[in-house]
This record gives C-alpha cells, sequence and structure tokens, in this order.
C-alpha cells in the first residue's frame, strides 16, 4: 500500500495515475471533493494534513511507502502563517508519523525554492548554476514560502538523523495540464488570457510526467538510496520566449510588452497598499516582480546519473498541454485580452 499526500494536486494527480498503473494499492489524503477523473481504484481519505491522529491510522502496517506532495504555494503576505503551518508543520506530522512505521520509506516534494539563492545572483550578468549542494543563506532575505520549503526539509533531514528512508526532490516550474487557477499552471492561464505584459528574466520548467517518472525511479526503483534531494528541471528560458512558444502553442497571441526593472518595482507596491486596503490578494508581490531577475539554472546532472531518465523540451510539453486543452475546452479559463 502507497500513502500519498496532495493527491488532487498537479503533481499528485498524475502520480496517482503512475502509482496505478504499476498495480499498486494507493490511498490518498484529499481536503476538498475529489476531483471528476480522478485515478480510478484509489482509497481516498477525507481529512487535514495537521490531523496527526489521522496520519497515524492512515499509515497502516501494510504501507510500505508515502509520497509526501501536499504543499502550499503562495506569495500572498497575508498567507505567511498559512505557508508555515502546511509546509513545515504539515511536514512534520508526516515525518513523525513516518518514524512511528519502521520501514517505511517517504518521497518529499520540495523546490528548488529552498536551495536558496546563490550569492552574486542579483549583480551577475550570465546565469549561474545552482546544484543539490547550494547551502541555504541564513543571513540572506527570503520569499516566506522559500522558508517554508526550506524549513520543511529540515523536518525530513531530522527524520532522515533518526532512522528514516527519505529522498527529496527539488522540481522548478512544473507544467501539465491541471487546475488553471493553482501553481504554476497560472503561467499557461496567464498566456491563455491574452495579457500583453511580461517581465524579464529566466524561468526553469519541468514536465510534471517527468517529475513523477523520477519520483517513481527514485522512491520505489533505487530503494538504496536515502539522504539525498535531487533537482527535476528540464532547463532555463527567457520568459518572453517561454511566452511565445506557449501562446503559439494554445494559439493566442503572446504578451510582448517587457515590462522594465522600475516599473515592476512601483506595480508591486501598488498592489501591496492595493492589498492592505481591500484584503484582497495583490496581483503581483515583491517577490513575483523580482524572481525572474535573478539568472540561475537549475542543474539536473545528479538525478539523470541516478535514475538514466531524460526530461522533455518545452516544445513537447506544451504541446500536451495544449492537445490536454484542446480535448477539454470546459477547463479553459475566460480569454481576458489586456
Amino acid at each position: 500500500m502507497i500513502f500519498v499526500t496532495g493527491g488532487t494536486g498537479l503533481i499528485g494527480s498524475f502520480l496517482l495515475q503512475g502509482l496505478r498503473a504499476r498495480g499498486l494499492a494507493v490511498r490518498a489524503l484529499h481536503r476538498g471533493a475529489v476531483p471528476a477523473g480522478a485515478a480510478p481504484g484509489v482509497e481516498w481519505l477525507a481529512g487535514d494534513l495537521l490531523d496527526t491522529d489521522l496520519l497515524r491510522a492512515a499509515l497502516t502496517p501494510d504501507v510500505t511507502h508515502v509520497f509526501h506532495c501536499a504543499g502550499l504555494v503562495s506569495y500572498a503576505p497575508q498567507e505567511e502563517d498559512l505557508l508555515l503551518r502546511v509546509n513545515v508543520e504539515g511536514t512534520a506530522a508526516i515525518v513523525d508519523a513516518c518514524l512511528e512505521r519502521p520501514g517505511i520509506r517517504l518521497a518529499h516534494v520540495s523546490s528548488v525554492a529552498a536551495l536558496g539563492t546563490p550569492a552574486g545572483a542579483a549583480t551577475a550578468t550570465g546565469p549561474l548554476t545552482v546544484t543539490e549542494a547550494a547551502t541555504w543563506d541564513l543571513g540572506a532575505a527570503h520569499p516566506a514560502y522559500a522558508t517554508s520549503k526550506y524549513l520543511g526539509e529540515l523536518e525530513v533531514w531530522r527524520g532522515v538523523a533518526e532512522g528514516l528512508s527519505a529522498v527529496i526532490v527539488n522540481p522548478s516550474v512544473v507544467l501539465g495540464p491541471g487546475d488553471w487557477t493553482r501553481s504554476s499552471t497560472r503561467l499557461l492561464r496567464y498566456v491563455h488570457q491574452q495579457h500583453r505584459f511580461y517581465t524579464r528574466g529566466l524561468v526553469n520548467f519541468v514536465d510534471v510526467r517527468d517529475v513523477v517518472a523520477q519520483l517513481l525511479a527514485l522512491a520505489l526503483d533505487l530503494p538504496a538510496l536515502s539522504g539525498e534531494r535531487y533537482i527535476l528541471s528540464a532547463e532555463a528560458v527567457p520568459l518572453g520566449d517561454f511566452f511565445r512558444q506557449a501562446a503559439a502553442a494554445l494559439q493566442r497571441r503572446p504578451p510582448t510588452v517587457a515590462v522594465p526593472d522600475w516599473a515592476a518595482e512601483v506595480i508591486w507596491r501598488l498592489e501591496h497598499a492595493r492589498a492592505v486596503l481591500t484584503g484582497a490578494r495583490p496581483l503581483i508581490t515583491k517577490d513575483t516582480a523580482r524572481a525572474g531577475r535573478r539568472p540561475v539554472v537549475y542543474a539536473h546532472a545528479k538525478v539523470q546519473s541516478a535514475t538514466g531518465l531524460s526530461f522533455r523540451s518545452l516544445a513537447d510539453t506544451l504541446a500536451w498541454c495544449a492537445a490536454e486543452l484542446a480535448e477539454n475546452p470546459t477547463t479553459a479559463p475566460p480569454v481576458i485580452v489586456s
């Protein structure tokens, strides 16, 4: 029996399909309604990640592996406390439950955000390469989301120190057909709605199918690996190029106006003031305004050496997403030309 958290999310939903394709029995935790089209044959368990009694009950003696995919991705200032509860306390609860069942193997889905930003990235003239050996700079300023993912990883390392068999994966921007309002899929929604503006910088991406393939290989096929983390990222492309390719695949007009850095600084401050006055979510935050400027490339040599699996190209991924949208037009967001 395999236990999965975050089974209704982008990575989790495709992971469930991959596990069931292997003929494995799967139990998955969910909070809201189970989405239509979910992987058949899954035993769904309704509950909260912070319900420690529920987690202990979920890890029955026949559970051999836990895939912890649940997590909150947000750069909204009003959700900083929630980020810590979900990404740190939730991970701690999973680790504690696993430690009570000797022999369980944990696969934890983290993020490249947990690797921190290398020194000199803000002033670098060319891309800097980040590997799994990157160290977190405790003296630097970090987005709340990145901090929550780093602290969540520390909980997993604690478990490893106490004897837990575990691996960590650090995906970059995960692309795939899913909920247009959540996480990285909003990039495709932005293109589909034909907005005019974009910021300069690089975007590192990975196909959700590749994330699942690497997860399955690391957790199930390579049981001797433990206490290691692996970057999952295909390549880095300029954000403008990404939007142009995505627009071509979706048959939409691409964003054409590059927002200068000074304008982005003004916009996020105005959005912050609006959010404070109205309680609404800001459309752009300081972190999202500045994220793309850091010329960082996340290296995938370590995971390719371990599993031998390659990564799909951006063109392949975008073509797949566009085809899925064409088959399921009701999932598309409304077109907003701005």
